[in-house]
């Protein structure tokens, strides 16, 4: 079971992620939307398609832009289509 943990909070838990590129990527249904806020940010990657980012909030801290997704990817990367991965100190824990 993998875990993405941020100010000593689990964000997203799931035994079905997918590793991409070093980055663990979890379904869309076992992230904990209650601690995750839409942002403006994007991203490009010329074979998964355009990002989309959210910000963390846990425990009255914010933690911007710190998980993305890929809510519609190129071909290559259906598989993982609407996954969210994140970064910026969250840890990933199996």
């Amino acid at each position: 079971m993998a875990r993405a943990v941020w100010n000593d909070q689990v964000v997203a838990e799931s035994n079905t992620c997918e590793v991409v590129d070093g980055n663990h990527y979890f379904p869309p249904d076992t992230i904990k939307r209650e601690f995750f806020q839409d942002s403006e940010t994007t991203s490009v990657c010329p074979w998964k398609g355009t990002a989309k980012y959210f910000s963390l909030s846990v425990g009255g801290e914010v933690n911007q832009d710190a998980a993305w997704c890929y809510p519609d990817t190129k071909p290559e990367a259906k598989h993982f289509e609407g996954y969210v991965a994140f970064w910026k100190g969250v840890t990933v824990e199996e």
